[in-house]
């Protein structure tokens, strides 16, 4: 295939959507990197970036609909792998899951965006930041200050 060969058109787009999904994922990003958690600026738009990307793919290279659902499928469940890669037992406090959780959240932005579902993307990056801002203080509020409440949803 030669350069002048491409569809601009549509690499263009993939990229700009690539770009929507990195920028989603931002603002979930720089809350877990202020926090120190395992995962932060690196890997969380890295994961929006990627998930975009293979749901791309898969939109472009697969017509049938089937396929694109075992595309999909992969993807979420590659998700839940990484995601329980994030989650650590010490005696008997768990941490992670917050983690885990928001590294699933942020592939779900990068698909929302492959299908154009720009609403439900931003809508995920926004509760999903939100969530993270807000509820150490809430549950701080409800359970006190003990140390092992505030580490076990990291």
């Amino acid at each position: 295939m030669e350069l002048l060969d491409l569809d601009w058109t549509t690499i263009w787009s993939h990229l700009i959507l690539m770009a929507v999904a990195y920028t989603l994922s931002l603002p979930i990003a720089w809350n877990r990197e202020r926090n120190n958690r395992s995962a932060g600026l690196r890997t969380f738009p890295l994961v929006a970036v990627a998930t975009c990307g293979f749901m791309l793919v898969g939109i472009d290279v697969f017509t049938d609909e089937m396929a694109r659902s075992r595309v999909l499928e992969g993807v979420i469940t590659g998700m839940g792998f990484i995601g329980g890669g994030a989650i650590l037992k010490r005696s008997k406090v768990v941490s992670g899951t917050a983690t885990a959780t928001s590294l699933w959240t942020t592939g779900a932005i990068g698909i929302a965006v492959a299908w154009h579902r720009f609403e439900i993307a931003l809508v995920m990056s926004l509760l999903t930041f939100i969530t993270l801002q807000l509820a150490p203080e809430v549950k701080t509020m409800v359970n006190g200050d003990s140390e092992e409440n505030s580490e076990s949803e990291s």
